[in-house]
C-alpha cells in the first residue's frame, strides 16, 4: 500500500491511497479528505460499517425520489424544469471535482460514498495512522501517539467486540505494559491528553498518568523532573495534587518538582538562570503571572527544607511577582515564605527593583523591611516555643540557640543591603533609620557594619540638616565599634561633633578595661611578652587621652570667642544685655554654634558627667 497527498482546488489537502483499485469512500477530517476503500476499514471498524450500511439502504430510496421528481417535472411547470437543472448542474460539478481529485474509474454503481469526521480525537494525523492499520500496515506505538490512537480506536469502535486483535486492544496493552511504568513516557502522554479531553479522561487515561508520575517521584532519580515542564498548568496542579496525597512521597520531592517546573516554565524568573528547555512553550505575560501565583499557591505549608527550595529561588520569585504584578496575596504569601529562610539569603537576592512608578528608590526597601520583620517575628514564636519548658531553658543558657545565630546573620545581611542602598540620593533618612533599627540589640555584635553603611549615607547626602544627620548617626552604638572603627570615625569629618566625642570617649574606656583587665590577671608564662603589650596599650589610651585633651582646648577657645563677641554686642543694648533679654547668646550666638557644627554642655569631655553617654532612645531625638 502506497499513499500520496495532492491538494484540491476547494479543499487544502487530499490523502489518496493507491493500491490499485478506485477509491470508494471519502473521510472529511478537518480540513483533509482520505480517499481510501470501504471493505479494509469495514472490518475494523464498526462505526465505519454501520455509517456505510445505512448510506447503501438510504441510496435506493434516494434514486425512487429523484425518479419521482424528474417525472412530475413536466407538469410542474418552468420552476420545477428550473430546479431540476440546478440539481444537475450540482451534480455535475460534484462529478468533475471527484474527477479530478481522485483519478479513478468508477465500478459497479459507480458511486462514492462520504463521511465526515469533524471531531475526530487527535486530527488528520491520527485518523491516517488508524487507517493504515485497516490496511494491515504496521503501526509504531509511542508515548506520543498511544493516547490519541486509544481515543481514536474508542471514537471509531475498533475494539475486540467486532475485530481480534484491534487497535483498542494493541493501544491498551502498550500504554499499561510500557508508558505507565516510566515517568517520562507517562508525562508525554499526559501532555497528548491535553488535546483529547474529554474523551481521554472518559478513558481513564489521564487518571492513570497521573498516577504513574505521582507513583514514581519517590524515586531517587528525579532527573525526569525537568520533562514535567511541557505540561500545561491544569495537568501540572493534577500532578501536584496526586504527589500531595500519597503518603511515600516526601515534601523535599514536591520541592523538586515545584522548582524544576517554574525555572522551566517562567522565563526571568532568575538573572542566574539561563537554561530553559527547548520543549517548553514561551508563554504570555498573563499565563506567566497565573503560573507565577499556582506555584507559590503549591509551596509547602511549613517551613521549607532549604536544600531545594532556597532562599535565592524564593527571592527569585518575588522579583518575579514585582515585574509581572502578581495579586497582593501571592506577593505577601512570598515575602512570609522567604523570611523563613532569610538568613540564608545572599545581597543580591534581597536587591530587589522597584517597578512600581510611586516608588522613588532604586530598590523597593520597603519589601526587604516587611521581610526583615516576618522574620523577627518568626524568630519571637519560636523563642516562645523554646522557653515553654524548664529544661530548654537550662539548655538555652549554657548554648546558643540556634535562632541566635541566625538573627546575627541577618544583622549582617541587612548592613550590608543599608550600605548598598545608602548611595541611592531619594532615599529618605527616616526609611535609613526605620530599617536599621528594626533588629533587637543582639543582632549586632560590632556595629562597624551599620557604621560603614551611615557613612556612606552622609557621604551622598551632603546637605542633610543638623537634625537628621544626628539622627542617622544615631544608629550606631559606639560602644560596639572595634579599634579599626573607632579610629576612622575619630578622624572621620562628615560625623558631628558630639559623635566624635562619645567615640573616642568609649574607646578610651575599651583601652582602661583592657589594661585593667591584663593588670589582674594571673601572670603566665611569657610574663614579658604581656607587659610589653601592656605598655602598648597605656601608650595608646595617653594617645587617646591626649587628643581628647586638644579637643577640650579647642571648644575652651572656641566658647571664649563666643563669649567676647556676644559682649561686644551685648555692649550697644542698655544694661549690656541683647534686646531679646537674654544673657548674649540670642539668635546669633545660636547661628554661630550651627556653623560651626557643635552643641556645648556644661562639660563637654567631663568622663565624670552622666550625660555624656546617651541611651539608644536618646541618640534617635538628639537635643542641642
Amino acid at each position: 500500500m502506497s499513499a500520496s497527498v495532492r491538494h484540491g482546488s476547494s479543499r487544502a489537502q487530499a490523502w489518496f491511497c493507491t493500491t490499485g483499485l478506485p477509491s470508494d469512500v471519502v473521510f472529511e477530517v478537518h480540513d483533509m479528505s482520505f480517499h481510501l476503500h470501504k471493505f479494509p476499514l469495514m472490518a475494523k471498524s464498526r462505526k465505519i460499517h454501520r455509517m456505510l450500511t445505512e448510506q447503501e439502504e438510504q441510496r435506493p430510496a434516494r434514486r425512487r425520489r429523484r425518479r419521482r421528481t424528474s417525472g412530475d417535472g413536466g407538469d410542474s411547470g418552468d420552476d420545477g424544469a428550473a430546479e431540476t437543472e440546478i440539481e444537475e448542474a450540482e451534480e455535475e460539478e460534484e462529478e468533475v471535482e471527484r474527477d479530478e481529485q481522485q483519478q479513478v474509474r468508477r465500478e459497479g454503481d459507480g458511486q462514492v460514498y462520504s463521511i465526515v469526521f469533524p471531531d475526530f480525537p487527535g486530527g488528520p494525523g491520527t485518523f491516517e495512522v488508524a487507517a493504515k492499520f485497516c490496511y494491515g500496515v504496521r503501526v509504531d506505538l509511542t508515548a506520543w501517539n498511544v493516547a490519541p490512537l486509544r481515543c481514536a480506536a474508542e471514537y471509531l469502535e475498533m475494539t475486540e467486540d467486532h475485530a481480534e486483535d484491534n487497535l483498542a486492544a494493541r493501544a491498551e496493552a502498550y500504554l499499561e505494559q510500557t508508558v505507565l511504568r516510566h515517568p517520562c513516557d507517562a508525562t508525554k502522554a499526559l501532555k497528548s491528553c491535553e488535546e483529547l479531553l474529554p474523551l481521554a479522561e472518559e478513558l481513564g487515561i489521564v487518571d492513570r498518568c497521573v498516577e504513574a508520575i505521582a507513583a514514581r517521584s519517590s524515586a531517587a532519580s528525579r532527573s525526569w523532573f525537568d520533562d514535567l515542564a511541557v505540561l500545561g498548568l491544569r495537568m501540572y496542579k493534577r500532578v501536584m495534587a496526586a504527589m500531595a496525597t500519597r503518603d511515600d512521597v516526601r515534601a523535599e520531592a514536591r520541592e523538586s518538582c515545584l522548582v524544576s517546573y517554574a525555572r522551566s516554565t517562567i522565563p526571568g524568573l532568575s538573572r542566574s538562570i539561563r537554561r530553559r528547555l527547548a520543549s517548553a512553550p514561551v508563554s504570555s505575560e498573563v499565563e506567566q503571572k497565573e503560573l507565577l501565583e499556582a506555584v507559590v499557591a503549591s509551596l509547602p505549608a511549613d517551613k521549607c527544607s532549604g536544600r531545594v527550595v532556597t532562599a535565592k529561588f524564593l527571592f527569585a520569585l518575588l522579583r518575579t511577582s514585582h515585574i509581572l504584578r502578581a495579586s497582593d496575596a501571592a506577593r505577601a504569601a512570598l515575602e512570609r515564605k522567604a523570611a523563613t529562610q532569610l538568613e540564608q539569603a545572599a545581597l543580591e537576592d534581597m536587591l530587589i527593583p522597584s517597578y512600581s512608578g510611586a516608588a522613588e528608590t532604586l530598590y523597593d526597601v520597603d519589601c526587604v523591611e516587611r521581610i526583615v520583620r516576618y522574620f523577627l517575628a518568626e524568630e519571637e514564636l519560636g523563642g516562645e516555643a523554646e522557653s515553654s519548658s524548664a529544661a530548654i531553658e537550662e539548655e538555652a543558657a549554657q548554648v546558643p540557640r540556634p535562632s541566635a545565630v541566625a538573627v546575627v546573620q541577618v544583622g549582617k545581611l541587612v548592613d550590608s543591603y543599608l550600605a548598598e542602598v545608602a548611595s541611592d540620593a531619594n532615599l529618605k533618612p527616616a526609611k535609613f533609620c526605620e530599617l536599621a533599627l528594626s533588629l533587637p540589640e543582639h543582632a549586632r555584635i560590632y556595629d562597624d557594619g551599620v557604621y560603614r553603611a551611615v557613612d556612606i549615607y552622609l557621604k551622598a547626602h551632603p546637605r542633610l540638616t543638623a537634625e537628621e544627620r544626628d539622627r542617622v548617626v544615631g544608629v550606631v552604638d559606639c560602644r560596639k565599634l572595634t579599634v579599626e572603627a573607632c579610629t576612622h570615625a575619630a578622624q572621620n569629618e562628615r560625623l558631628p561633633l558630639r559623635a566624635v566625642l562619645q567615640v573616642l570617649f568609649f574607646e578610651q574606656l575599651q583601652l582602661r578595661r583592657a589594661i585593667t583587665g591584663t593588670l589582674l590577671a594571673p601572670a603566665p608564662p611569657r610574663a614579658a611578652a604581656l607587659a610589653q603589650e601592656s605598655q602598648v596599650l597605656r601608650l595608646d589610651m595617653d594617645s587617646v587621652a591626649s587628643r581628647v585633651q586638644e579637643l577640650e582646648r579647642e571648644c575652651s577657645s572656641m566658647r571664649r570667642a563666643i563669649k567676647k563677641i556676644d559682649g561686644r554686642g551685648g555692649s550697644r543694648s542698655p544694661g549690656g544685655r541683647s534686646p531679646d533679654g537674654g544673657d548674649g547668646s540670642g539668635p546669633a550666638a545660636g547661628g554661630r554654634r550651627a556653623r560651626h557644627g557643635c552643641k556645648f554642655s556644661t562639660q563637654v569631655c567631663d568622663s565624670q558627667a552622666r550625660n555624656v553617654v546617651a541611651s539608644r532612645a536618646s541618640r534617635m531625638g538628639m537635643s542641642p
